[in-house]
């Protein structure tokens, strides 16, 4: 159940009852507790309407309104404000239903269509640093929409294709005609693109193999074909491997490389030409872009095909929005790249409108993200300048918490604890990146991330544990617990409204797609469990049965929420730390 869809829709129908319609229903939280738990400021927008004061608006309101049965009590505040405060009662039936509901009381939107292209490494190399954030960022942004209910389609628009790869297959094909086999020559993609890059740039003959190889692979011949095929298929399972480890949920079946849309590109040219949207200058095919014109009034310019008859990338995303609109039938595609190419994505927007490859209701989003830095304010690199490995980072987060969980008492196994390292140190690196606003850069820090205090995913993944713990002292299964709850207390109080703003989060997560909306609510959730368990007992000798059953139950929702919250930005819990 979402409140505040609740609430608008209650004060909707008051304003309705005093014979207007379609006046705006400005609901928020309000920014202090003596305010109550929500805020209406919908006076304020009718005064200029109804040439009234807004005060005497509110007052209207208020006698129209009805909220008795969830509100402890409304005031008018201010020069019109109207405060509610949400009553105990109320919030203790939806506890009860929310411990019975395994979605949490989350209700399901209208399904949609929904395409999110994200990771889309570049297959010549193997994933670094520079892959994680769009990688991770994109399956939180997945497993919320798709929690929601609506109908996801994952596109890993990974880079296959391309003047490189003839150098690759030329490389490659010498090394298989040495005995060498695909697997071994491959094992390591960064020494085998840097070995061939020492002979395309020094080699006499090879850099013209290469360009024969593009020729032949463009050409669609059968044996180089089958070479690249061999290359992609290994390239591929090195990614597949770094996804395993970050867990997220990227499949082989999700792959949509450059490669997928050749055979569009040129009915895309054609098309754009039929429709008197591309012009010729100097060879090249472009697109001017008005909209976009700069100080002196000079057009944008969108290149689409070389002089030399090439393709570019602009040529592949239209094709891409082409076959996502056409055969996916996409209502809605989020697109997750670094913020250097929103000019790019904005321009491929505005072409593919005036060439009605979107309708009009179509939503086609660039989610841009910011760059992971080093603690000298430069792009994370090694100390010797050299590009970060993923696999390497993830490897070296485990191995960090693993010290750390060494040196905290516990009764765990060696397996248990190389178990809860992984878990900890995965989660530590996903959850740094996500807690941070998408937009904009961050600085990579392994002593923050870590760190079990603070808003970090081990202090969540630990509150988790405790709550667990606190079960198993009671000698209950927490994730069959139901109870009848009586909130009472106002740290209760406090932790309930909270609980119930699940649902919110949800819905700003999926709109704005920004996971850092999430964490915050974790930290925030996890911090006011914290307060209310330091002030209500719960296994003590004193409390009363009916308040350690209610207790229990607050535990018991708010470890499912911290879970279920993690498991959607894609971190794992754990039984015990």
């Amino acid at each position: 159940m979402n409140i505040h869809h609740l609430l608008s829709a209650r004060f909707s129908q008051a304003i309705q009852a005093m014979g207007i319609e379609d006046a705006p229903i400005p609901l928020s939280r309000s920014t202090r507790p003596d305010f109550g738990e929500y805020q209406f400021n919908g006076a304020m927008a009718l005064a200029k309407q109804l040439k009234q004061k807004p005060r005497d608006i509110a007052e209207q309101i208020l006698a129209n309104v009805e909220l008795d049965d969830i509100a402890s009590k409304l005031e008018v505040a201010g020069p019109g404000f109207i405060n509610i405060h949400l009553k105990n009662d109320w919030l203790s039936q939806w506890c009860e239903r929310a411990l019975q509901d395994s979605k949490l009381t989350v209700e399901a939107h209208e399904s949609k269509t929904i395409v999110v292209d994200y990771s889309s490494p570049n297959l010549a190399k193997e994933m670094h640093v520079g892959h994680l954030r769009s990688t991770i960022i994109g399956d939180a942004v997945v497993n919320v929409l798709e929690y929601l209910g609506h109908n996801v389609i994952r596109q890993n628009h990974m880079g296959d294709w391309g003047t490189q790869f003839g150098m690759l297959l030329a490389h490659l094909n010498d090394q298989l005609a040495k005995s060498s086999v695909a697997e071994t020559a491959l094992s390591d993609l960064e020494d085998f693109y840097r070995a061939a890059k020492v002979r395309f740039d020094n080699e006499d003959g090879f850099a013209d193999r290469a360009r024969e190889y593009v020729v032949k692979l463009q050409g669609g011949d059968l044996d180089c074909l089958r070479l690249w095929q061999q290359f992609i298929d290994i390239s591929i399972q090195h990614s597949e491997e770094v996804y395993k480890k970050l867990n997220v949920s990227l499949e082989r079946e999700h792959v949509m490389g450059e490669s997928s849309y050749n055979h569009d590109l040129a009915n895309v040219i054609k098309d754009l030409t039929e429709k008197n949207i591309l012009v010729e200058d100097q060879g090249a095919k472009l697109v001017f872009i008005p909209e976009m014109s700069n100080k002196d009034g000079d057009p944008a310019v969108y290149i689409v095909q070389k002089s030399g008859g090439g393709y570019l990338y602009a040529t592949t995303d239209l094709a891409a929005i082409r076959y996502r609109a056409n055969t996916l039938k996409a209502d809605r595609t989020l697109i997750f790249t670094d913020a250097r190419q929103a000019l790019h994505f904005k321009q491929t927007e505005i072409v593919a409108r005036r060439a009605g490859y979107l309708a009009e209701t179509d939503s086609y989003e660039h989610c841009p993200f910011g760059m992971m830095l080093g603690k000298d304010n430069k792009p994370f690199k090694t100390r010797s300048g050299e590009t970060i490995k993923l696999s390497d980072l993830l490897d070296e987060a485990i191995e960090r918490a693993a010290v750390l969980i060494g040196q905290r008492e516990s009764s765990l196994s060696e397996s248990e604890k190389q178990q809860v390292a992984k878990t900890v140190g995965i989660g530590a690196v996903k959850y740094a990146d996500l807690s941070k606003n998408r937009t904009t850069d961050y600085i990579f820090d392994w002593d923050t991330m870590l760190s079990f205090e603070g808003n970090t995913a081990p202090y969540l993944q630990y509150a988790y544990t405790r709550v667990k713990s606190i079960f198993r002292n009671a000698k209950q299964d927490m994730d069959t617990y139901h109870a009848k709850v009586a909130v009472a207390s106002p740290q209760e109080h406090d932790l309930v409204v909270k609980l119930m703003q699940f649902d919110e989060v949800l819905e700003s997560v999926s709109k704005e797609a920004t996971p850092h909306i999430m964490c915050s609510y974790l930290y925030e959730l996890a911090s006011l469990f914290m307060r209310f368990y330091e002030a209500n007992p719960v296994l003590k000798a004193e409390v009363s049965e009916a308040d350690r059953n209610s207790r229990l139950g607050l535990c018991a929702l708010t470890a499912k929420t911290l879970k279920t919250g993690l498991e959607i930005l894609g971190i794992e819990t754990l039984e015990s730390m």
